[in-house]
C-alpha cells in the first residue's frame, strides 16, 4: 500500500496547488485599468472635470471588456508622459494606444494586430512655410513635439541623431509656439492635431504638410508589472482583439468618436 500511497498524495497536492494558483490568478485580475494619451482625439481625450477618457479607443475597450468578461476602465492619470510612467510601474494595466518602440517593449507587451493606424506629419505656420518632402529637410530647423511622443522607432532614432526637436508638456503648448513663431514646425499625428487646431481656432494659421513622416499602428499593450499579466488573461485579450479587428469594429467606433468630438468642440 505504501508503494502507491505517496504518488497519489503527491498528485492530489499538485492538483490542489494548481487549483489554488488558478484561483489566485483569477482573483488578482478581477478588473483592468487602461489609460493613454489624453490629447489624442478622436482616439482618446479627457472630458473636463472627469477622470475618464473618451474616444474611439475607449469605446473599443468597452467592447473588449464585454468579450473577455473582465471590467476595463479607461482612466485619465495625467499627461502622456505620466500615462507611460503609470503603465511602466504596473499601477495601470493597459496602454490603450501606443506605437511600437524597443524602449517601450522593455516594460510592456504588445498585442497583435494593431487596433488602428495613424499618420504623423509636419505642421508648419502658414506665415513661414518651408519645403518639406523628406526627413533631411527638417535638419537645421527647430521643431517641437510632446514629451515622450514617438513617431515609430526608425524616425525616432533619426530624430535623436539629426534633428533639433524640443519637447513640451502638451499639444496646445506646441501649437501655440508654432503660431507665435517660436518653432519652425510641430511634429504630431495628423488627426489628433487637426482636432486641436480646430478647437484653438488655428485653421489656416498652421497647416499639415505631405508626405507624412511616418505611418504607424496603434497597439494595445499590457504592463509587464501588471498583476493581470498572465497567460490566461493575455490569451483572452489577444483572441477578443483579433475578433474585433476582423469584424471592423475599430473603424465603426472611430466614426462615432469623430462625431462625439465635433459635437463637444462646438459647445465650447
Amino acid at each position: 500500500m505504501k508503494t502507491f500511497f505517496t504518488p497519489i498524495v503527491c498528485f492530489s497536492s499538485l492538483w490542489l496547488f494548481a487549483s489554488s494558483a488558478s484561483a489566485q490568478e483569477a482573483a488578482a485580475c478581477s478588473s483592468l485599468k487602461a489609460t493613454g494619451n489624453p490629447e489624442y482625439p478622436p482616439f482618446l481625450w479627457q472630458v473636463e472635470q472627469s477622470n475618464l477618457l473618451h474616444g474611439a479607443v475607449a469605446s473599443l475597450m468597452v467592447q473588449l471588456s464585454d468579450r473577455i468578461d473582465i471590467p476595463i476602465e479607461t482612466v485619465y492619470v495625467g499627461p502622456w508622459s505620466r500615462s507611460q510612467q503609470e503603465v511602466r510601474s504596473g499601477r495601470v494595466d493597459l496602454m490603450a494606444g501606443a506605437f511600437y518602440t524597443s524602449e517601450r517593449a522593455d516594460y510592456m507587451e504588445y498585442f497583435a494586430p494593431a487596433m488602428m493606424f495613424t499618420k504623423s506629419v509636419v505642421w508648419q505656420a502658414e506665415s513661414a512655410p518651408f519645403n518639406y518632402s523628406v526627413w533631411p529637410d527638417l535638419e537645421g530647423r527647430w521643431g517641437v513635439t510632446v514629451i515622450n511622443n514617438s513617431f515609430g522607432q526608425e524616425f525616432d532614432e533619426y530624430a535623436k541623431q539629426k534633428l533639433n526637436l524640443l519637447t513640451v508638456a502638451s499639444l496646445e503648448q506646441a501649437l501655440s509656439m508654432l503660431e507665435a513663431g517660436r518653432a519652425d514646425y510641430v511634429l504630431y499625428e495628423k488627426n489628433p492635431a487637426m482636432a486641436y487646431v480646430q478647437r484653438m481656432g488655428l485653421e489656416g494659421v498652421v497647416l499639415p504638410v505631405d508626405p507624412s513622416v511616418s505611418s504607424e499602428g496603434l497597439f494595445l499593450t499590457i504592463s509587464k508589472m501588471s498583476p493581470c499579466n498572465t497567460p490566461e488573461v493575455k490569451s483572452k485579450i489577444a483572441t477578443a482583439l483579433r475578433e474585433l479587428v476582423d469584424e471592423g469594429v475599430p473603424q465603426q467606433v472611430l466614426v462615432d468618436a469623430l462625431t462625439e468630438w465635433r459635437n463637444s468642440s462646438s459647445k465650447l
